[in-house]
């Protein structure tokens, strides 16, 4: 891992079993279902849903710092708490990592292959359920710089120093799915015109863990993503993105990453913006 940019930001399974007692570590599992959790976590992780605790009903991230300032404070997390995030999907840790830099606290770690790779190792796993103390973590506005709207994403498809860069599957790309299943009544599938795509899942191992940093770099310069563009990811509803802004930012260095959260939900909705079905025919 010494090849990234930032290694700090990756632990593996073997460092977190060395760390599992400490007192200033709070372990999260992301998911969007908790049965995993229920059956079978690592010990001393909490749970956090994603559908329920960090989404709205219209399928936008929430970005209250009130919610997530609850979300700290029940899972006992405080300003001085390294946290260590994962999930059944290994990219989930990283998406993760993209939300609580949003939200300031910079003491988080990202569990290189997920649970996949926490299992595969012989890591322990147990089914009762984690207690902890609540604390107070009071919350300011989300940090602007993470993120991009918009405004100037449509600003951006006639600018050649910024790359739109779509990280959803070739299906979400060419518009036969809208956010997980095909396009119904008024939903519109497609992409933004000149985006790059790249599905993210690309710059997995299989078995979960991060490409190396010369496999990831070669992977995104062979689309033309360079360090010297900024780069906007966008995905369905901003969770893939926030991983691949992850990716470019922490393992590869990029200085000019921010993540479009709002994605392909907020896009396909705004009015009078333009919409493309495949790399020929827009809408």
């Amino acid at each position: 891992m010494s090849q990234y940019a930032h290694p700090e930001v990756l632990v593996d399974p073997q460092w977190l079993m060395a760390h599992l007692q400490d007192s200033n570590l709070r372990i999260l599992e992301v998911a969007m279902s908790p049965e995993t959790y229920r059956n079978s976590h690592i010990p001393g992780a909490v749970f956090w849903h994603i559908g329920t605790e960090l989404m709205t009903p219209d399928m936008s991230l929430n970005l209250d710092p009130t919610v997530f300032s609850s979300l700290l404070s029940k899972s006992g997390i405080t300003a001085d708490t390294t946290v260590v995030a994962y999930g059944s999907y290994p990219g989930t840790s990283a998406f993760m990592f993209w939300l609580f830099k949003l939200f300031g606290h910079h003491n988080i770690k990202v569990l290189n292959g997920g649970y996949q790779q926490w299992i595969a190792t012989g890591g322990p796993v147990i089914p009762e359920l984690s207690t902890v103390s609540a604390t107070e973590y009071p919350l300011e506005a989300p940090d602007a710089s993470l993120r991009v709207l918009s405004a100037e994403v449509l600003t951006a498809l006639d600018r050649p120093d910024q790359v739109l860069l779509d990280v959803r599957t070739q299906a979400e790309f060419a518009g036969d799915i809208y956010l997980m299943e095909p396009p119904q009544g008024g939903e519109v599938g497609g992409h933004i015109p000149g985006a790059v795509h790249l599905d993210h899942a690309r710059t997995l191992n299989e078995d979960g863990t991060f490409k190396s940093a010369d496999e990831l770099q070669a992977l995104f310069q062979q689309q033309g993503i360079t360090a010297d563009k900024e780069i906007f990811p966008y995905c369905a509803i901003g969770g893939r993105s926030a991983y691949t802004w992850f990716v470019l930012k922490y393992l590869l260095g990029y200085p000019q990453v921010r993540n479009y959260d709002g994605s392909w939900r907020e896009w396909s909705r705004l009015p009078n913006v333009p919409i493309q079905r495949s790399q020929t025919t827009p809408l």
